[in-house]
């Protein structure tokens, strides 16, 4: 199909396949299988019996039977394990699967449980038999010796679960689904649904183009293009270049270009409007989020989860549109010597933001995670909020983080990228910045380097160019964990840059609601993502210690979260899908990490007020769950729960107090806990001097003359609440000031 419709129904189907030579031997695959047939086992009826389980109808009976090791599972792991695992764990898991596939390997890991009575009487891990090879794995996590196992498992694991409860067929279908009680929303009923593609006007998308098409496709758009067919490169020149198109990016290309100015915006991703989006968990995270929505930091501590697609995290985010907190702006203003957060100026932007994106404070109807939220704390006479977001008080959208289908949620790609196209701005996607253009400036000038531009390619095998952006100016605007390797690998120098990364980490409580006994209705995946919030404050000075808010989880996602104890325990767990609810807890972290190098990001949470923070967080959501009515709760650090009904009071403050913080899963005792991040900041940040910051208050690299940054990296600290408003309200200052700098050369 033409005119940019041939990629988009891949949203709806099964997962984009490209070339892929699979690099395991067909001994490792056979290991690979094993594992996720024991992750994931078929259960018989006799087993079942056993366990008083009588599955009645076809789904059910289905979802038992069910094999890990069906379905191409093992082969769509393994694709996920090449294209998304650190370089070095994939090593180690391979290195494991390649034992396994061996029988001196095999007995060196998994001991006298592979031995049979028959020569050569040691089996290698497939043929040993299902029941031991559960065994295996329940031991390889009880000794410490097994760390790099227990790493390959996780990954495996994870992956499985992933595939397994996340992909569709052709047809977005999945069969374990109603087992689970899980229902995608194919409602066609849309009213906000733009008619055309918003963005149409100024969108250049390569997957459609070729090398011929590309520089004409760029010049029908108003571009300056020149060709260097000896070298292969495609220049482009425009007044400004700007690297991503989220919240940064989007707000900035809408003010410069609206002044007059030229904008070219390069995104990697890709293009979809409201009509594209399917809210099938599989295929939207495959393509709207880095690495599939499996990026881990090194060490594996913490799970990333970031937007690359056009419109970045504000197109799959989860709606909340918080200000910046007032002691944050304080913060900034008093102890950074930063005065535009104190200034006029910044708190406009922040009510030009809100109104550009349609900001509501109220919901008039709210999903089961928030109904538990709200009714816990109003029970125990916490004070509870409603979340302002970017949609209408009426939206019940429960799938916005796969692109709201219904086209409620004001993201940039329907509102400031909107805007800049409208006043000419070019967006061409699937094209990834690889090196700023940097020259030495003129001697004497404050600033040692000159940025022209950028280089950068194309990701789609059509297209060979290379693309030589000549701009006036260039915005880095490509995230918190992009920037800074962008910067780094150019050549930059400054200290500054790639380090005092923040998360906001976030762990997660659960609590078990059946419609049998709870009058709390609806499923944990329905209705706005994020409504209500709760502010866990200091007994000592009310400073805010974390909040409290509701997480979206599709089957996929949710499955990964809880350790594995054995494929019973497991698909029971799953069984238990749609009214299992989850709060989370976010923290303004004082740790930090950092990211110097394209995907590897090295992070670690401040051990006494970081960990203290999290603990109270975790301990007031599991009282909010009691409250609420939840008949179990728990934590998904290594299976730890209580059954409320039957418990005395006593028992369940004594479960809540034994709460802690935890320190990932690479610690030997905490080895489940995985924290998540979806709020990248601070890895480029603002300061008054170049000792203090990567940029200064304009947002100009201190090195690099008509180099900026317009993201969440700018930050001097974490916020401790959802970033977007405070992404897109000092975008909105950095843009205006870089239209008075450029009016000045």
């Amino acid at each position: 199909m033409e005119n940019g419709i041939d990629f988009h129904p891949l949203l709806r189907g099964g997962r984009r396949r490209e070339k892929y030579r699979n690099p395991l031997s067909s001994a490792e695959m056979e290991s690979l299988a094993s594992i996720c047939e024991t992750v994931l086992p078929p259960l018989d009826s006799e087993f079942l019996n056993k366990k008083g389980i009588q599955p009645t109808n076809k789904n059910m009976k289905f979802f038992w039977k069910a094999s890990g090791s069906d379905f191409s599972i093992p082969h769509e792991v393994s694709e996920m394990l090449v294209e998304r695992a650190l370089p070095e764990a994939f090593i180690i898991v391979r290195v494991i699967l390649w034992m396994l596939s061996t029988r001196f390997g095999t007995f060196l890991l998994c001991g006298f449980l592979c031995h049979t009575k028959k020569w050569p009487f040691i089996n290698t891990f497939s043929n040993i038999s299902l029941q031991n090879r559960e065994m295996v794995l329940q031991k390889w996590f009880k000794h410490r010796f097994f760390t790099p196992v227990r790493l390959a498992f996780l990954y495996i694991k994870i992956l499985c679960a992933i595939v397994f409860f996340s992909q569709c067929d052709e047809n977005g279908e999945n069969l374990a689904w109603e087992a689970i009680g899980y229902h995608v929303d194919n409602d066609e009923n849309t009213t906000n649904i733009h008619k055309e593609r918003p963005l149409e006007k100024g969108i250049v998308e390569a997957i459609n183009e070729d090398n011929a098409s590309l520089p004409q496709s760029l010049s029908n758009k108003g571009l300056e293009i020149e060709i260097d067919a000896k070298n292969n490169i495609l220049k482009v020149k425009c007044d400004v270049v700007i690297v991503g198109s989220g919240c940064g990016g989007g707000v900035a290309a809408a003010v410069l270009a609206s002044s007059g100015l030229k904008v070219l915006v390069l995104e990697k991703g890709n293009y979809f409007t409201p009509r594209d989006y399917s809210s099938l968990e599989g295929p939207s995270m495959n393509e709207l989020y880095e690495l599939g929505g499996t990026f881990p930091t090194w060490g594996g501590n913490v799970a990333i989860l970031a937007g690359s697609t056009v419109g970045g995290g504000s197109a799959i985010n989860w709606s909340a549109s918080i200000k910046t907190p007032d002691y944050v702006l304080k913060d900034w203003s008093e102890n950074h010597n930063l005065p535009l957060f104190s200034s006029h100026e910044y708190f406009s932007a922040m009510e030009m933001v809100c109104k550009r994106i349609g900001v509501t404070d109220t919901c008039l109807e709210e999903g089961l995670q928030n109904q538990v939220l709200r009714k816990g704390c109003n029970k125990l006479g916490l004070q509870v909020d409603y979340v302002p977001r970017n949609s209408s008080e009426h939206h019940y959208c429960g799938s916005c983080n796969y692109g709201c289908r219904k086209g409620d949620k004001q993201g940039t790609d329907v509102t400031w990228l909107v805007d800049a196209v409208e006043h000419g701005a070019v967006i061409l996607t699937r094209c990834k910045a690889e090196k700023l253009i940097l020259v030495n400036n003129k001697e004497g000038h404050v600033r040692r380097k000159k940025c022209l531009g950028v280089m950068a390619n194309v990701l789609t095998e059509n297209i060979t160019w290379r693309i030589q952006v000549e701009a006036k100016a260039t915005i880095s605007s490509c995230g918190a964990i992009s920037t800074p390797p962008l910067m780094i690998s150019s050549g930059l120098k400054n200290k500054n840059i790639g380090r005092n990364l923040h998360l906001h980490p976030v762990l997660l409580t659960w609590g078990y609601f059946p419609e049998s006994v709870s009058d709390l209705k609806g499923k944990s995946y329905e209705g706005g993502i994020i409504t209500s919030v709760h502010k866990v404050l200091s007994k000592e000075d009310s400073k805010v210690k974390a909040i409290i808010e509701t997480p979206a989880l599709g089957p996929g996602n949710f499955s990964t979260l809880f350790p594995w104890e054995s494929g019973f325990d497991f698909k029971e767990r799953m069984l238990r899908y749609s009214r299992t609810v989850h709060l989370i807890t976010i923290i303004q972290d004082k740790g930090c990490g950092e990211v110097r190098t394209e995907g590897r990001i090295k992070y670690e949470l401040d051990k006494e007020f970081d960990k203290e923070n999290m603990k109270q967080g975790l301990q007031q959501a599991l009282r909010i769950l009691i409250a609420a009515g939840a008949v179990e709760v728990g934590t998904h650090r290594n299976g730890e729960r209580i059954v409320c009904s039957g418990s005395n009071d006593k028992e369940l403050k004594n479960f809540v107090e034994s709460i802690y913080a935890t320190g990932g899963p690479m610690s030997f005792e905490e080895s489940w806990s995985m924290y998540a991040s979806a709020h990248q900041m601070g890895s480029c940040r603002m300061g008054m001097t170049e000792k203090d910051g990567a940029v200064d208050e304009n947002g100009q690299s201190w090195e690099a003359e008509g180099l900026f940054v317009c993201d969440a990296s700018l930050f001097p600290t974490a916020i401790g609440v959802n970033p977007m408003i405070t992404i897109q309200s000092i975008a909105y200052c950095v843009a205006k000031r870089i239209v008075e700098i450029l009016k000045m050369r």
